[in-house]
């Protein structure tokens, strides 16, 4: 008995042992060095001054307009280096921007030159858009240099027809390529349209703020039924539209293969101008259905479908639009305040976008 006690102590003992090596165990052979204290930066100059209060809308926007014909004025009076190139691009060439009108379409004249797209072809508007035209004129007076015109967020709106133009002078070709493009990438938003993505019915990790606002499902599903029921009546009839998010499950619902089909061919069939805005809504909202709804509101090639409509009805404008594809947005900055400079600035830009297509279709 006792040569099993004086066993059992001694596996203990080595036991333990072991234990011991291997908490003592040495992980690394480097040698520890003490951290080096920085001294704290020191400032060469008086403090900076104080803080003043914000000004008020009206002078911050005097100040641009100030700012922007300063700007104006030098980029006319800038003279080019032969030496250097570039310099010719930070120039303003033209003096008046104006719109003519010719058989072809209307043109917007930089003094006597045209606008001319991508292709070298002059940018030509149909006549019964005028209102785009004088917009275009408009983006192009407010540039301070040719070298603005290289970037298409200075002139969206002359980016926006000049990709109108382009599907409208493939299709006269027969060439297909332009078309088939958007039309794919319209079918790949349509499996993730934001307008059918609705949040679980019972979020656990939405803040308890005890008040009686509505699940964010409920207020995304009224914005959306009202569009799907105006697309199945008059765009897409005898089609099932169905939500692709269930209440309880995170995997999507792919659209029958008839909606997909009868999508596809609408899709295809539009105009040139109308394509267009289609596909800028699409990429805007991230919507499809979102995007068709505004483009058919606007458009003069659906303004039969607004005849026997009051006078005084509501129409599916640029707000509405934007708040039925930002609404799980809005429901966040409601919850738990907005970023700014962030927020803001992406509502503004959304706004912006949604605009053109208004006024490219209309």
């Amino acid at each position: 008995m006792d040569m099993y006690i004086s066993r059992a102590a001694t596996a203990a003992s080595s036991l333990s042992a072991r234990r011991s090596t291997v908490a003592l165990r040495c992980l690394h052979t480097s040698s520890t060095r003490d951290a080096t204290p920085l001294p704290l930066p020191t400032f060469a100059g008086p403090p900076p001054s104080a803080p003043h209060s914000s000004v008020t809308f009206a002078q911050d926007r005097l100040a641009r307009k100030r700012q922007q014909a300063d700007l104006l004025e030098k980029g006319q009076q800038l003279k080019a280096n032969a030496a250097k190139p570039t310099t010719a691009l930070q120039k303003r060439f033209w003096r008046n921007v104006s719109v003519k009108d010719t058989e072809e379409g209307l043109q917007i004249q930089l003094d006597s030159r045209p606008v001319r797209t991508a292709t070298r072809q002059a940018l030509l508007i149909p006549h019964h858009k005028r209102a785009l035209a004088s917009s275009i004129a408009v983006e192009w007076d407010q540039l301070v240099s040719a070298q603005q015109a290289l970037k298409h967020h200075y002139i969206p709106l002359t980016s926006l027809t000049s990709r109108a133009t382009d599907i409208d002078d493939a299709d006269k070709r027969n060439n297909s390529a332009i078309r088939e493009h958007i039309v794919r990438m319209a079918l790949r938003y349509l499996s993730t349209d934001t307008l059918l993505c609705w949040a679980p019915m019972k979020d656990l990790y939405d803040a308890d703020r005890g008040d009686d606002r509505k699940p964010l499902r409920h207020r995304q599903r009224e914005a959306a039924e009202p569009i799907i029921a105006f697309l199945n009546t008059h765009i897409f009839p005898g089609v099932d539209i169905v939500p692709i998010l269930a209440e309880d499950s995170i995997m999507p619902t792919p659209q029958p293969e008839l909606t997909r089909e009868v999508i596809r061919g609408w899709v295809h069939g539009l105009p040139a101008f109308e394509l267009a805005a289609l596909e800028r809504g699409i990429l805007a909202t991230k919507s499809l259905l979102v995007a068709a709804r505004l483009v058919v509101e606007w458009s003069q090639e659906f303004r039969h479908l607004r005849k026997d409509r009051p006078a005084r009805a509501d129409r599916f404008g640029i707000q509405e639009a934007a708040e039925a594809s930002t609404l799980e947005t809005l429901y966040q900055i409601e919850q738990w305040g907005e970023v700014e400079d962030t927020h803001d600035v992406e509502r503004e830009d959304l706004r912006r976008q949604l605009g053109s297509v208004v006024l490219l279709v209309s």
